[in-house]
């Protein structure tokens, strides 16, 4: 027998705030996220830095949570857990932050040199920059708060000039001149990350490009006229027969006078307006390639904007005067003036509603327009002298690695998306035009000429002498966090944690920075450390609103998680999280599972209460007691059985399937049955079985909901000293006892299907019915003699006669090889139940058959709202169901 350890009492009520900041505090100020294991396997992830400005928002909970239940998981298993934590120095965010905050004084950040503005950034994110990292906290995550990063700490900076200055000297980073995100309200350079798509009500203008030899004329469509300042040729489709005589032919553009020609260029489309456009190389990605295929050299395309989008001087000295100066959309205005007066606008002619033509100077169109997703501002593409790395080099290792299996990408279905945009790489853009961020070590002599070199000191010495100027730029944040899994490990030392934890384990990522992240970590831990960095990614989807949109600010829709914790905890929200999350699916937000969560910890509470106080304690064993009752011996192989399903989805990295696996062994297996069936029956054997049953649950819960598990295990005994967080992953050294499994499966089936009948014919679920099975098998009639308190109990039968049924109104129920005969004379009113039992299904099935015409209406289901469908086809089901029941009621009677 397992004796069990003192315990302290259950409270009645379950309360999640108190039992959160009471254990986080424990486990973190005892050093137990990552507890002392020299000698264990190493098993380590990194989270994704988010920003030093941020909080946490309903992304951020999916994506750490998911890691917490990994690390938690491999922690409980003996490996030397490390979970790295940290925050980025996010140059475009913090910087705004702060001078923001300037504004609000009446200050700005040219008030101040470069240093003073960074010493007040480093003030800020002192006071206010550890919001994010409180708000983890929260949500249980438990990583090495110990060895907490930060991008910009003095370790790691010197990480990050390293690697540019070792790429730059093999050739792999390089200054050049080419288009760009633009910022104009932040006067500087961002990736496409930061720039998001919005709907603008724009126009589409034709004008008439008039050819110099006066011979007639091509027309040329566009979204941009103000562009129309730096143009330098026209194309047409080399195959658009239309246009084949006029390729080489020269323009003369009416406003800047400027002579370019038409060239043949695939990009033009035919089938778009009038299949010749105009390409401005210097504002336009497309026409930038265009120009370069035309032979038009970066060094040599116009540009027509300052930083702030206002128009300048080309350098042909073309631009007329008036336009100098002006903000982009007011000579957006002017031109289209211009050339109307001059006779080159085509207007747009429509008929009103009584057939009359109608002119206007655009097509009205609804435009996908750019804008900085922090600025706010319309993005101009711009050309630049700026700093690229040479991305298609350091891609391929990456794509060996993931098409050898190295790195294992979960789900497989993102490999495509991998391939795909790994094969067609772009130079990336590192240089910021910002004062907060690591500044690149490259300094500029007099001549243009220019050296790179980890210190000031150095460079000088390559310069042999001469005045040198520092650059001013700074490095994208993404080439900084690229380092994350080994320089948070102290490289470029060669320390023991590199050693022992490089290359991590995993990476649990969102999919949307899978190329600003995930691909460019692939490439820098190959290219420096010649392994990958981690041996599996993990992509997730989105967390959606309810109605599948995505959630925005502008929708009013987003969700709070925090909001969502004080409601009803973190464990509830965290397992809501992980029931929800099937492979890279998107996450639909349901407030109602979250509380479905809260209860099934509620419901666990009650249960550890109801064993407490029949004297089921803790256990003292990892392996499973003996025992010899079949409810004993079944409820052991439940644990056996949900273990080995637990094992295989999180190896699988199906947290959606492990998750419903100790639900249902929680909810249904334990609290439903098996203190169902052990009421009254307290031997020792039991309490030693039951107590040891809750001590598994507690243990394969606790990665998904920490904070009540380990309340529980610690109330259920008296162990100090040895913490849920630390305890041993269950090995129960025992197998599933098929006849145990047979004896209670077939006790589950006979009072779940008579429960089910009697709801179904309106008996009271009290009454206690006359059972009658003739001929029972051997193996059944064991199982009823040797459970005649389970079956008058639970079942509510006076006990099952082996002998035929009185004649007259009968239900059967089944179970496993019997049909148990229950007579009904006398407990029902039969001929009413037939009759409401038929008009009941008269109504489901015509309901049903409605539904089914409307859904097999492919115009009903193409044309009305997703909901109304979706709606639709969850009351088809409803009613579906509904008839199936009835009908197998009415059955029963005969």
């Amino acid at each position: 027998m397992t004796e069990t350890t003192h315990s302290s009492e259950l409270p009645k009520t379950f309360d999640p705030a108190g039992i959160e900041a009471k254990w986080y505090a424990h486990w973190e100020s005892n050093g137990l996220f990552r507890p002392e294991r020299p000698d264990a396997q190493p098993f380590t992830i990194v989270n994704p830095p988010p920003n030093v400005t941020g909080s946490l928002h309903i992304g951020h909970a999916l994506d750490n949570t998911l890691q917490d239940v990994v690390i938690r998981y491999e922690r409980l298993r003996g490996k030397d857990a490390l979970w790295v934590v940290g925050t980025d120095h996010a140059g475009i965010a913090t910087q705004m932050v702060v001078e923001r905050q300037l504004e609000q004084r009446q200050d700005k950040r040219t008030n101040y040199t470069r240093e003073q503005f960074v010493d007040k950034v480093w003030e800020w994110k002192a006071e206010s920059g550890g919001t994010i990292t409180r708000q983890l906290r929260r949500l249980g995550c438990s990583m090495d708060w110990s060895r907490e990063q930060f991008t910009m700490d003095p370790h790691f900076t010197r990480a990050v000039v390293k690697v540019f200055v070792d790429l730059y000297n093999q050739g792999l980073i390089y200054r050049d001149k080419r288009l760009v995100n633009w910022d104009p309200k932040l006067k500087t350079a961002i990736s496409d990350l930061e720039v998001e798509t919005r709907e603008v009500k724009g126009g589409f203008w034709r004008f008439r490009y008039p050819f110099a030899d006066g011979s007639g004329h091509v027309e040329v469509a566009t979204t941009r006229p103000e562009t129309m300042l730096a143009d330098m040729c026209v194309a047409v489709n080399p195959e658009d027969d239309r246009y084949k005589a006029v390729v080489g032919k020269e323009i003369l553009q009416p406003i800047t006078g400027r002579r370019f020609k038409v060239v043949a260029d695939e990009h033009a489309d035919p089938e778009l307006g009038s299949g010749v456009v105009k390409i401005t190389p210097g504002h336009d990605f497309n026409d930038f390639e265009v120009g370069k295929r035309a032979g038009i050299k970066p060094a040599d395309m116009l540009n027509m904007f300052d930083a702030e989008a206002r128009v300048v001087q080309t350098a042909d000295g073309m631009v007329p005067e008036k336009y100098l100066g002006l903000e982009r959309f007011a000579v957006r205005e002017m031109i289209v003036a211009d050339m109307k007066d001059a006779g080159f606008l085509i207007p747009h002619v429509t008929k009103d509603k009584d057939g009359e033509e109608v002119q206007a100077d655009f097509e009205p169109r609804t435009i996908q327009t750019p804008f900085g997703d922090r600025g706010g501002v319309v993005i101009e593409p711009w050309l630049t002298d700026q700093w690229y790395v040479n991305a298609e080099h350091l891609a391929k290792a990456p794509l060996e690695a993931v098409r050898s299996g190295a790195i294992e990408i979960v789900p497989k279905t993102w490999e495509k998306t991998f391939f795909n945009w790994m094969e067609n790489i772009q130079p990336w853009c590192v240089s910021r035009q910002l004062w907060w961020g690591h500044r690149i070590p490259a300094w500029y002599a007099e001549d243009g000429e220019v050296f790179v070199a980890e210190t000031e000191e150095q460079a000088q010495a390559l310069a042999g002498g001469k005045a040198l100027i520092r650059d001013d730029d700074v490095l994208d944040t993404w080439f900084s966090s690229a380092l994350w899994p080994f320089a948070t490990l102290g490289w470029p030392d060669q320390t023991d944690l590199v050693k022992r934890h490089y290359p991590n384990d995993l990476l649990i990522s969102g999919f949307d920075i899978l190329f600003f992240w995930d691909a460019r970590m692939a490439m820098q831990g190959l290219h420096f450390m010649k392994e990958v960095p981690w041996k599996r990614l993990y992509l997730h989807g989105l967390v959606r609103a309810a109605d599948g949109q995505k959630m925005s600010k502008s929708k009013g829709n987003v969700v709070d998680p925090l909001g969502l914790i004080d409601q009803y905890g973190a464990d509830a929200l965290r397992f809501f999280m992980c029931a929800m999350e099937s492979q890279g699916r998107d996450v639909k937000m349901d407030e109602k599972r979250v509380e479905g969560y809260r209860n099934f910890a509620t419901k666990l509470w009650n249960a550890a209460r109801f064993c407490q106080s029949n004297g089921i304690g803790a256990s003292h064993a990892v392996a499973a007691p003996a025992s010899t009752s079949a409810v004993n011996k079944w409820i052991i192989g439940e644990v056996v059985e949900t273990l080995a399903e637990l094992d295989k989805a999180m190896a699988d990295l199906r947290f959606d399937a492990a998750a419903n696996a100790v639900y249902h062994f929680v909810w249904d297996q334990f609290c439903d049955w098996y203190i169902e069936l052990i009421k009254g029956q307290f031997d020792a054997e039991t309490k030693a079985v039951a107590g040891w049953v809750l001590d598994q649950i507690l243990v394969m819960l606790h990665p998904f909901m920490p904070f009540v598990t380990e309340e529980l295990w610690s109330k259920l005994g008296d162990r100090p000293d040895h913490p849920l967080i630390t305890a041993r992953w269950p090995q129960p050294g025992a197998s599933v006892d098929a006849a145990a499994k047979a004896e209670v499966d077939w006790l589950i089936a006979l009072i779940g299907n008579l429960r089910t009948a009697k709801n179904e014919l309106g008996i009271a679920p009290g009454a206690k019915l006359d059972a009658f099975l003739p001929e029972p098998s051997a193996a059944t009639r064991g199982i009823i003699e040797r459970n005649p308190a389970a079956i008058e109990r639970l079942a509510r039968l006076n006990g099952i006669r082996f002998e035929a049924a009185p004649a007259g109104a009968a239900m059967q129920v089944g179970a496993g090889d019997a049909n148990v005969i229950i007579p009904l004379e006398g407990v029902i009113d039969i001929a009413a139940e037939k009759a409401r039992l038929a008009k009941a299904l008269e109504v489901s099935t015509k309901e049903a058959k409605s539904l089914e015409g409307r859904l097999s209406n492919a115009a009903f289901v193409e044309k009305a709202k997703p909901e109304a469908v979706e709606k639709a086809r969850a009351d088809h089901a409803m009613h579906q169901a509904e008839a199936e029941r009835l009908a197998a009621a009415l059955a029963r009677l005969g």
